[in-house]
């Protein structure tokens, strides 16, 4: 099989995996919608990318040491502690037909760099690139074919991300005020939680 679709079927396996960018994701597009969430999906494409090369280029050695394992954890954790609470506690504007509006809408950088870092603070996000790079290195025996692979994958995880934000705007018209309000909290606790577990995770490593 051909490198290309092997990284496509990854690609396809991780889409369906649950995780504080996905939620982030979807919500990003519930309240802010399709461009915001695309840009945010961008991000996180930049940061797998990041995080591939540098597995690469043999960043293993550097995340396995100790101390850099707790200082990542502990970060991570932090910020993705601090997108929780700012998520639980966003106040959503309603009109005068009880609608949510935005008030104000970040730039696209802004999304962009929320992705990045929301993914790439992620321990767990490193270690499982790492863990694949090593895997596919010793499957096959050519650079290039490893570069295909990963370039499969990552598209993959991009299309169904970018999918994923069109499916949750359109979900958007059936959801009232309340129930938004209850998605941002939702939102925010598994944002908090993840973090929390991050930073308990790397003292029992």
């Amino acid at each position: 099989m051909h490198p290309l679709i092997q990284g496509a079927i990854l690609g396809l396996t991780l889409s369906a995996l649950l995780g504080p960018a996905l939620f982030t994701l979807l919500q990003t597009s519930i309240h802010r919608g399709v461009k915001s969430a695309i840009f945010l999906a961008f991000g996180i494409f930049l940061s797998d990318i990041c995080v591939v090369y540098l597995a690469l280029m043999g960043a293993l050695q550097l995340i396995n040491q100790k101390n850099n394992y707790i200082i990542v954890g502990i970060v991570g954790g932090s910020i993705l502690i601090g997108f929780g609470l700012y998520t639980f506690y966003h106040k959503i504007h309603i009109d005068e037909n009880n609608k949510a509006i935005e008030v104000r809408v970040a730039g696209p950088l802004t999304y962009v760099l929320k992705g990045y870092f929301l993914n790439i603070m992620n321990p767990f996000v490193w270690f499982f690139w790492i863990s694949a790079m090593v895997g596919v290195s010793a499957t096959f025996d050519d650079i290039h074919k490893v570069m295909i692979f990963f370039i499969g994958t990552l598209s993959t995880i991009f299309a169904s991300d970018i999918l994923k934000a069109f499916i949750a705007n359109k979900i958007k018209a059936h959801l009232n005020v309340n129930i938004l309000v209850r998605v941002n909290h939702a939102v925010g606790i598994l944002l908090m939680i993840f973090g929390i577990f991050l930073i308990v995770r790397v003292f029992f490593r």
